[in-house]
């Protein structure tokens, strides 16, 4: 039952998060070179995105009503929405789609996180909530070499698109019959006590949303940074897929040293080591920067997540669905003001390296931020 519920709650972070919302990074140059996009009008797409994920993932907090048909369309919009990107042909469509795909991904990630986290502490098992995590990172690697072949078999934007909505679909109809039905996300009566935001919490929100912000350049840019550095290269091709396979070997070194310190130790290092990935890929300026990039950045990304939660879990550990809810709501935020800087840093000095620097800076603070806990009594 366990390793059951732990795989559905994998699959549908595959799906709405690894393609739904990220398959949009690999799709970056093709998309450009279709003449659908500018660098600039990328970043201001990829804010849409963001901003969409921070609607669903507040909202999702908040709920108190259908909140299992939040869960069903967000899961099966993120699905529908990846196959009608294939007819969008300009920046505008591209923007409306992303939001709304966003608004999908925020509620499933919130929803899913809530429910896996929540079942498999009730079975005993809450160490395989960090396989959970995996997910996105899975999706990561699957959706970038599949940009792979598609760059490799010279298909359009269009075509690709088609080929990530049918892969969604397929591993969605593989779990759909295992996810939660109604009832089982929210129990009308059952409210906790409100929250109180005790300063722990405080700071590791904000912790939380300087990482959103700290990560979101290069992950949404990798692709086409390297792509720009290396025009034809095969290497460039391969930094996306690179990016998602460390975030799953990130999670499984998270797994193996769970007893090493406090989770919100771990988490400080993990940003701290995602700050000198963000760095090396600004200041190297040859295939090394973007490998310590993507590795680093990569392999933090959902470790930063899974750590976040589990020490938003430990600090509130009887309102898992509301602080999954604001700590996305925070990431969120992080991620909307990262696009937007990367456009002005684009529409100033036509270069991303100098949003990077910010990036950096970012990542430092929120470790620092959660490096000691002083919990109040």
């Amino acid at each position: 039952m366990a390793l059951r519920i732990a795989l559905s709650g994998f699959v549908v972070l595959v799906v709405a998060m690894g393609i739904g919302r990220f398959a949009f990074t690999p799709q970056v140059p093709l998309m450009i070179t279709a003449g659908q996009l500018t660098l600039t009008s990328a970043g201001l797409v990829a804010a849409m995105n963001y901003l969409g994920y921070l609607a669903g993932a507040w909202d999702a907090m908040r709920a108190h009503r259908f909140v299992e048909t939040r869960l069903w369309l967000g899961i099966s919009g993120a699905v529908a929405l990846t196959l009608l990107s294939a007819f969008a042909e300009n920046a505008i469509l591209h923007a409306l789609l992303r939001f709304t795909i966003g608004a999908m991904s925020g509620w499933s990630m919130v929803l899913i996180a809530a429910w896996t986290n929540e079942r498999l502490g009730q079975l005993g098992k809450p160490g395989l909530s960090a396989a959970v995590f995996a997910g996105p990172g899975a999706g990561i690697a699957l959706s970038g070499l599949l940009a792979v072949y598609i760059q490799s078999r010279s298909l359009s934007a269009t075509a690709a698109w088609q080929i990530y909505g049918v892969l969604a679909m397929v591993l969605i109809a593989l779990v759909a019959r295992y996810l939660p039905r109604a009832g089982q996300l929210h129990r009308p009566g059952s409210a906790p006590e409100p929250l109180i935001l005790t300063a722990d919490l405080k700071r590791l929100v904000w912790s939380y949303s300087l990482a959103g912000f700290g990560y979101i350049l290069p992950a949404t840019f990798l692709s086409q940074m390297a792509a720009a550095r290396f025009p034809g290269s095969v290497f460039a091709q391969f930094v996306w897929p690179l990016f998602g396979a460390a975030s799953v070997v990130g999670i499984a070194l998270s797994i193996a040293l769970r007893h090493t310190s406090t989770s919100h130790r771990r988490l400080a290092m993990v940003l701290w080591l995602q700050a000198v990935g963000v760095v090396a890929a600004w200041l190297l300026s040859g295939i090394s920067g973007l490998v310590i990039g993507g590795l680093l950045v990569g392999g933090g990304f959902l470790c930063a997540v899974q750590l976040s939660l589990l020490y938003g879990r430990e600090l509130a550990p009887n309102h898992t669905r509301y602080m999954a809810g604001l700590l996305t709501t925070g990431y969120a935020v992080g991620q909307l003001i990262g696009p937007v800087t990367s456009a002005v840093s684009t529409w100033l000095t036509h270069r991303l390296e100098p949003a990077l620097g910010l990036a950096g800076i970012a990542l430092l603070i929120g470790g620092a931020l959660v490096w000691n806990r002083h919990a109040e009594r």
